[in-house]
């Protein structure tokens, strides 16, 4: 299954994409994005925010999903500080392919707030740009159904998601490759016993 690493982004669903933007996710794949960093060797951070309500219930779940260390500060500056600096002084970084999935669209996280945690990670992927390292950041917003017709409203039409499965909440996340938690800890570059166990 190992497959081998490239290095040309031609070859890849990320052709014709800048290498440090963000930007909405609307025809690209999770899975795609997920083999893609495989492929290029990027390290692939993911995080499913369709249960956070607040502010902080996005730092927390960020913070769980990316495994930032345990001092991280929880807040927006902190947030970039973690992917920055510290990354940054740890060794050279192959580069960085970053999905947000079900940012929420709601009274606590409204469209200010939004606009505030994507323009940490545009800084961020500036941040990687002056070092010739590509982040590549994809998002999408989380709309609650009763909801749908203001978030269109709102310009977001592109990130209503397809019908809910009847019965539940089922999300297109089920058909990752493997988003395990093993698996995010292993690709996160957070994680710096996975590797320096691997070095």
């Amino acid at each position: 299954m190992d497959q081998p690493l490239r290095t040309d982004i031609s070859e890849t669903p990320l052709k014709g994409v800048r290498s440090n933007i963000v930007q909405s996710i609307r025809a690209f794949r999770v899975q795609d994005l997920q083999e893609t960093a495989t492929q290029l060797g990027h390290h692939f951070l993911y995080a499913n925010l369709a249960t956070a309500q607040s502010k902080q219930d996005v730092l927390d779940m960020i913070a769980q999903q990316f495994t930032f260390p345990p001092h991280f500060g929880k807040n927006f500056d902190a947030l970039y500080d973690c992917m920055t600096d510290p990354l940054h002084k740890s060794g050279p970084q192959p580069g960085f392919i970053v999905v947000l999935e079900h940012i929420p669209a709601n009274g606590k996280f409204d469209k200010e707030a939004r606009e505030q945690l994507l323009d940490i990670f545009r800084d961020t992927a500036d941040y990687w740009a002056d070092r010739k390292v590509p982040f590549r950041c994809f998002y999408s917003f989380s709309v609650a159904r009763s909801a749908q017709g203001q978030a269109a409203n709102e310009g977001h039409a592109e990130a209503v998601q397809p019908p809910a499965v009847d019965g539940g909440e089922k999300m297109p996340t089920d058909k990752l490759l493997d988003v395990s938690p093993l698996a995010l800890r292993m690709s996160s570059p957070f994680n710096a016993g996975y590797w320096l166990a691997a070095a």
